[in-house]
């Protein structure tokens, strides 16, 4: 069977997409990391299927990947990295607030708390913007489709304008890559 139309066609809307990226939302989102970093303060980051797998991704590249050399370092930490956590969050508690109660042991004010969500309407999420919010947090939405009610609560927030979830998820992780590759030539 022949796919070409198919593979034309994502690459052609992944291109579309990426010439539409909000600009300044990300560069505002850059200088918040970096302002992080000097300021030494914590970037929680979450998500939940494909967004918790960019999630952990981000720390890696931002403990890692731009640690290594720097005279201060990123102090990021995933929420849901630590299943048995969430497990007994969502057992006890409810699924709705396996990130939230995590930020109750660990946010500081100032703290930045970065919720990733390609519809931008999970509950999880926007319960712990809601309590950074409400702590005197900065938060940080990357949504795609509409944003959800994510982008009406973040702070500030980068959205992918697509209503497609692979394409969507597909900038997120770009957006890391871009991020990361941005400081690193400043470190």
């Amino acid at each position: 069977m022949d796919y070409t139309n198919e593979i034309t066609s994502y690459f052609s809307s992944l291109r579309k997409t990426i010439e539409a990226l909000p600009i300044s939302d990300i560069n505002e989102v850059i200088n918040i990391l970096e302002d992080a970093r000097e300021s030494g303060k914590s970037v929680f980051v979450m998500g939940n299927g494909g967004s918790a797998a960019t999630s952990s991704h981000f720390v890696c590249d931002f403990n890692k990947g731009l640690s290594d050399a720097s005279k201060k370092r990123y102090k990021f930490i995933c929420l849901n990295d630590n299943i048995p956590s969430l497990m007994a969050y969502a057992n006890d508690i409810s699924y709705e607030a396996i990130f939230v109660e995590q930020l109750k042991n660990y946010f500081n004010i100032g703290d930045i708390v970065i919720g990733i969500s390609g519809s931008g309407n999970s509950k999880n999420v926007l319960n712990a913007i809601e309590y950074a919010n409400n702590n005197a947090g900065v938060t940080i939405g990357i949504t795609g489709f509409n944003g959800g009610q994510l982008k009406k609560l973040a702070k500030c927030n980068i959205n992918i304008p697509i209503n497609d979830m692979q394409i969507t998820e597909d900038l997120h992780l770009s957006l890391d890559h871009c991020i990361m590759k941005i400081l690193s030539s400043y470190e």
